[in-house]
């Protein structure tokens, strides 16, 4: 359900949408983003890769803004992988400090809107300043009730799905040891021991620039996840660009494995 009329969150609608084929019954509820094309926006302007990062924010913020808008439940964006380390030290050092800094600049307005922030994936090894801009946003928002944004930083999919595996065994051991109750590993038990426990699955993941490929990316969640690749480089997305991607989802027939229509 949107939380505005759709007026005031597109209000300046491109000529090749037909804003009369959005359904506003129809939006998903857990939104994925692989932001991608960053480093290729600055390269393209000849700029530092950085700067291509630092125009990256303005995306990420009117992405946000719309999803919350339109009654999206679930923001998961995928910030910096665990294979991001492989980058040049200079980069990554400045993108650790452009997290925290976005993070602790946006923050009274994501509380103001009733937004959650939460952070997914190894923060242990995060710089300091990195680590504790996130975890002072979860204490801040950790009570609001409006959409929840997962930022994965850090992360990789794999790594998730063995820490979900190795805490299921550390508790059943103590359990066992114990001779206390232990729920049967299921589906759904599993699903609690990931870091997005409590969010329901991913109903669409958008990726920018181009590039077809899940990038180690919410592999569990994404199961039965719709895709919607974009060649817009990220520093370019808008609530425009949001919005192609949710008339794109609204046209397709999801089946889950079924044979319906």
């Amino acid at each position: 359900m949107l939380h505005k009329p759709v007026s005031e969150i597109f209000p300046q609608i491109p000529s090749d949408i037909n804003i009369s084929e959005f359904d506003e019954t129809n939006i998903p509820r857990h939104v994925g983003i692989i932001m991608d094309g960053n480093g290729r926006w600055a390269q393209k302007r000849l700029l530092n890769r950085l700067k291509g990062h630092a125009a990256g924010v303005a995306a990420v913020r009117e992405s946000i803004r719309a999803a919350s808008d339109c009654g999206v439940e679930f923001l998961t964006i995928y910030s910096f992988s665990t294979e991001n380390w492989k980058r040049p030290k200079a980069e990554v050092a400045g993108l650790m400090d452009l997290l925290a800094n976005t993070m602790l600049a946006e923050l009274h307005d994501l509380f103001e809107e009733g937004i959650r922030v939460k952070a997914i994936g190894d923060l242990s090894i995060l710089p300091d300043k990195t680590r504790d801009a996130f975890n002072h946003a979860w204490d801040v928002t950790k009570n609001n009730h409006g959409m929840t944004i997962f930022i994965a930083i850090n992360y990789g999919s794999r790594q998730e799905i063995l820490h979900a595996t190795q805490e299921y065994a550390r508790i059943y051991a103590q359990a066992y040891k114990e001779n206390a109750f232990m729920q049967e590993l299921t589906e759904e038990v599993f699903s609690k021991y990931l870091y997005t426990a409590g969010a329901p699955d991913v109903d669409l993941v958008i990726r920018t620039s181009g590039e077809y490929r899940i990038s180690n990316f919410l592999l569990w969640q994404i199961a039965y996840a719709e895709l919607y690749i974009t060649d817009v480089l990220w520093p370019d997305f808008n609530r425009y660009e949001m919005l192609r991607a949710f008339l794109s989802y609204q046209k397709r027939n999801r089946r889950f494995g079924d044979v319906h229509s």
